[in-house]
């Protein structure tokens, strides 16, 4: 078959695979010559701790990516394929690069949050001054955008009809792999002065975060392997997913949020283990549902990355000043006097990972027992996760604080010494991370403040000394919190 152009080149982003790559796909079915870059962005980095998990993670992740595209070419008789690697503002990095190449288009998938829509447009006007097509396909999501909508024509706020119309549109068609490796021999070598290996992290101005003392298994490989050690898992997921001290998780959040492995071959596969009568793929799926929904809503409603998605809710007042500020930092650093919360940020701060039931608690327990904003809560995990993504983190973090949408009732706030002792009951997760607190017993290891000093001194636990005090009485501020909330009931400003 003909194709229409001579040249093209895939700007890979937050997909960092070569197998079932939308663009990938197109440029390859449309090109003779397809050439695959990817930018470290100085505007993101440059405001990044030089140590930052996220980015070995992406570094070591594109080595692999590199070594699949010329191993593709390989396949087809082609050699010095392989990924190009530019660091710069990848606005202006792409604009040169296509330019350079002398390419007809450049092709990319899609991203829906409002600072890379932004970009994008910059670089789509850029390439058209220059002659050059832009050519964008949905990658990270099932259903994106428009494609979900009310009998009304609107975007879904509420997740249940939006899963509803979800799980009545999907079709195996929607699911369907692209097969790369079927067209890969459009794989064009690397034009001289191009072939420079992956750059190492202290070129990119960053050190070592500790990445492989975790470990996190980087790139397709890595993703592959927790998919096929959860898929012996996952008809259990819906009974132990809620556990932190459980091996309950598929742990490919990371991998789902650089791209290292297909929404579609994820979402296939639980699908498939539901119609099979799986009940664990059955609520997987629709954690995978929940995804395209944030990503949904991010994209109709961008006001969400400031203010609340319900706008009643701007009026509440959040605590201020310098008590403020000390509240917050206690519980970024783990001492808040509540253990599940300060085993939870342990977790988060040492190795950017934490378990979805915690995000829910610890959020809560930010807004609703310490009566702080929950913008401040987002951005310190927005720092601290390596599976950050905008579209979830806000989402869950408006979730927990009552302002997004289909969002936890005003009024229900959680409890954390009964979420300690429902989701960790023999105190596993909390002395793991809370070492100072391992001898107590399972009856006191949730709410410490209750232990005789008989049973504290027995443990080795000094309150306010080898751990701190509660921040707060939880039952004062759930008070505190309704009247703070009332606010949302009445009508006006």
């Amino acid at each position: 078959m003909e194709k229409p152009l001579d040249t093209a080149l895939v700007w890979f982003r937050r997909d960092l695979r070569s197998q079932d790559h939308a663009a990938l796909y197109h440029a390859l079915r449309a090109a003779r010559r397809v050439w695959c870059a990817f930018v470290f962005d100085t505007e993101i980095l440059d405001a990044l701790p030089r140590a930052d998990r996220r980015v070995e993670f992406i570094r070591d992740s594109l080595v692999e990516l590199d070594a699949q595209l010329r191993a593709l070419a390989q396949a087809h008789g082609h050699a010095q394929a392989g990924l190009i690697v530019r660091h710069g503002r990848a606005r202006d990095e792409i604009v040169a690069l296509a330019r350079r190449l002398g390419v007809q288009a450049v092709y990319a998938n899609h991203d829906h949050e409002p600072a890379a829509r932004e970009r994008d447009a910059r670089v789509r006007g850029a390439l058209a001054e220059a002659g050059i097509a832009w050519h964008s396909s949905k990658d990270q999501v099932v259903f994106e955008a428009d494609e979900l909508l009310t009998a009304a024509g609107t975007p879904y706020g509420v997740f249940t009809p939006y899963k509803t119309a979800w799980l009545k549109r999907l079709t195996p068609l929607d699911l369907q792999a692209h097969p790369v490796a079927r067209h890969a021999d459009a794989l064009a070598p690397r034009p001289e002065g191009l072939h420079a290996e992956v750059p190492s992290l202290a070129e990119l101005g960053f050190a070592g975060s500790g990445l492989h003392e975790l470990p996190i298994p980087t790139g397709s490989s890595g993703a592959r392997a927790l998919l096929e050690d959860f898929l012996g898992r996952i008809d259990h997921y819906h009974d132990t997913r809620d556990f932190p001290a459980v091996k309950g998780p598929s742990y490919l959040s990371v991998h789902l949020r650089f791209g290292t492995v297909s929404i579609r071959e994820l979402a296939r596969l639980a699908w498939e283990r539901m119609q099979a009568g799986s009940r664990g793929a059955e609520v997987w799926l629709s954690e995978l549902i929940w995804r395209d929904f944030y990503q949904q809503i991010l994209h109709h409603h961008p006001h969400v990355v400031e203010r609340a998605f319900r706008p009643e809710y701007d009026r509440i007042r959040w605590e201020q000043g310098k008590t403020a500020q000390t509240l917050f930092q206690a519980w970024c650093e783990g001492r808040t006097g509540y253990p599940l919360v300060d085993a939870a940020m342990a977790q988060l701060n040492q190795t950017g990972y934490m378990h979805n039931r915690l995000r829910m608690v610890t959020a809560s327990f930010l807004v609703k027992d310490l009566g702080i904003d929950w913008r401040w809560g987002e951005r310190y995990f927005a720092e601290k996760l390596n599976d950050f993504d905008l579209a979830s983190n806000n989402g869950g973090w408006q979730w927990a604080a009552s302002t997004g949408c289909d969002a936890q009732p005003w009024f229900r706030i959680f409890n954390p010494v009964t979420q300690s002792e429902k989701f960790d009951p023999a105190g596993r997760f909390i002395r793991r991370y809370l070492p100072q607190l391992a001898r107590l017993p399972d009856a006191l290891i949730h709410a410490p403040w209750k232990a005789r000093p008989v049973d504290l001194a027995a443990a080795g636990v000094t309150l306010g000394a080898t751990y701190p005090e509660p921040l707060v009485q939880h039952e004062v501020a759930r008070e505190r919190t309704l009247a703070r909330y009332a606010v949302v009931k009445r009508k006006g400003p």
